[in-house]
């Protein structure tokens, strides 16, 4: 995800209000996308591959941990992102300059690609031994990250690292069909066939490991996975080859996998999904020490509006068929009003519901989220039916908004199941186009003239904006004697004590941001869009 773009932009759009109305020329907001598109290329990237933010001196740099400056970052918004937002510059403009800078991109991802076909999290230009380092002592140390504290040496679909990258790969070689890029793709594209279990779903990472029991309980990497949209994802990516790329052998394993979403729903009264479940029987699982084995009402959310959209690219109403009892479900779980207050967090709508995040599939009971200790040395997190000081990083419960849940449901049910199909890319004879942009705008107001005035006046003479920035503690190694703590100090926070490498947010830490960059690339781009009829190369 983009993080922590939003204080700044607020900035922006202050100054934004006090600039000139006059309408910004379109051969300066050219020359700024320019400008900002060499700084990050010539000066941020190392050999093409980006994290996600770095000092302006670059004496450090994080992806979502702290970062050696050879590292890559592949998580959103890393390499693949940007990779991008590079195509989307080049559609907006016609310049060739934006698709050889993808090229450069695109190639430093295929360097960082796995011999199995997939990606870790992040790779390293320096090589494996200089990963497995970082792996015994920044990513050790993090405490929240914990899927950073065990090398594994093979790739994750976790945060779409592995499907980002193919996806871009993907975009890049049907963009001139340039054979360069065709092994590395069809190399993408046979991992994520074969690590796909026959049920249709697909493991947190692959090629499957049993090596890491942690906290006592099972490595749970083999999973089949839910959560971060693994499977989803996946199904996306496969629909893209098959809609732009015209692969057939894509189109039975995507459907399987849609199928078993369905397979995955819980049975009434907890009809919802589970993050993880076991590969033998379907039934949920555990995953990291806060994400304890149960329904996920959060999940359950995000698969009623994903059952919907199977609904529309096929027309077949069993993936609307238990939407209503999910619906009930978390209807079933709304907290009263003194929970609510004990939570201590205030929902956007009056008509919102509180529910806890996760809820034990055989009782239906709330399972709460809380730590203690100081770091991932002499701290543990534990689970209660206590709603009252979980922790800060990991919501214990969420609000949910049944009405918005009930027309979505009601909308869907509106639409004619042959039109449907007579519009969806699964049902299509010819190959469709990729869409022209892949970089959302992240932020926006009322006065789009005045916002990229804002921005052409605050990039740097060097050709970087500045924007608040999430930092870390230096690693440092653990006295052998340890360190004693048993209060709460850290019960809530990001992060812990001296000895834990995970990212926080403190006012004051500024620097440059992949994700604010491409923030601002797009509101350039939207901005073109409007002055002039659109080019595509």
């Amino acid at each position: 995800m983009i993080r922590n773009i939003y204080k700044c932009v607020a900035g922006l759009l202050v100054l934004a209000q006090s600039v000139s109305a006059k309408a910004p020329e379109e051969k300066k907001v050219l020359e700024t996308m320019k400008q900002a598109t060499r700084f990050m290329m010539e000066k941020a990237s190392f050999n093409g591959g980006f994290v996600w933010s770095y000092l302006p001196d670059f004496s450090r740099s994080w992806g979502e941990v702290e970062a050696n400056r050879t590292m890559a970052w592949v998580q959103s918004p890393g390499t693949p992102a940007v990779g991008q937002l590079l195509l989307d510059a080049y559609h907006a403009t016609g310049d060739e300059y934006y698709y050889q800078a993808a090229k450069k991109t695109a190639n430093a991802l295929i360097w960082g690609q796995l011999d199995c076909g997939g990606w870790n999290y992040m790779f390293d230009f320096a090589g494996e031994n200089s990963l497995k380092q970082w792996y015994a002592t920044t990513g050790k140390s993090a405490w929240r990250l914990e899927e950073f504290q065990h090398y594994y040496g093979n790739a994750t679909f976790d945060d779409a690292a592995t499907v980002d990258a193919a996806k871009f790969l993907l975009r890049i070689y049907v963009e001139k069909n340039d054979p360069v890029f065709r092994p590395a793709l069809e190399k993408a594209i046979r991992f994520v066939l074969e690590s796909q279990y026959p049920a249709g779903g697909w493991p947190q990472r692959y090629p499957l490991k049993y090596d890491h029991v942690f906290h006592r309980k099972s490595d749970y990497s083999s999973f089949i996975t839910l959560n971060d949209d693994v499977i989803p994802e996946n199904i996306d990516f496969l629909l893209q080859c098959y809609q732009a790329a015209g692969l057939q052998n894509v189109r039975e394993p995507l459907i399987r996998a849609m199928n078993l979403m369905i397979t995955l729903q819980q049975g009434a009264p907890y009809a919802g999904w589970a993050d993880q479940y076991t590969v033998d029987d379907l039934q949920p699982a555990h995953a990291r020490s806060y994400e304890p084995r149960g329904v996920n009402s959060g999940t359950t959310v995000r698969m009623i509006h994903v059952m919907i959209e199977y609904y529309k690219l096929t027309g077949d109403t069993k993936f609307l068929a238990r939407i209503p009892e999910a619906i009930a479900f978390l209807k079933s779980q709304a907290l009263p009003e003194s929970e609510v207050r004990r939570f201590n967090r205030t929902s956007r709508e009056s008509s919102d519901i509180l529910v806890p995040r996760f809820i034990c599939p055989e009782s239906g009971k709330p399972q709460y989220v809380h730590r203690r200790g100081s770091n991932v040395y002499n701290g543990e997190y534990y689970v209660d039916e206590d709603i009252a000081n979980t922790i800060g990083h990991y919501a214990s419960a969420s609000f949910v908004s049944i009405p918005n849940l009930e027309k979505a449901y009601q909308d869907a049910l509106a639409l004619s199941p042959a039109e449907l199909k007579a519009k969806s890319p699964l049902f299509s004879t010819e190959r469709i186009p990729l869409q022209k942009y892949y970089s959302a705008q992240r932020f926006g107001g009322n006065d789009l003239p005045a916002e990229v005035t804002a921005l052409l006046q605050s990039i740097s003479k060097e050709g970087y904006w500045l924007s608040p920035i999430a930092v870390s503690y230096p690693y440092r190694e653990y006295p052998k004697e340890g360190v004693a703590y048993s209060g709460n100090e850290y019960a809530s926070t990001n992060v812990g004590d001296k000895y834990d490498t995970s990212c926080f947010r403190k006012e004051g830490n500024m620097g440059i941001s992949t994700g604010f960059y491409i923030a601002c690339m797009m509101k350039f781009i939207t901005y073109l869009d409007s002055i002039k009829p659109n080019i595509q190369p």
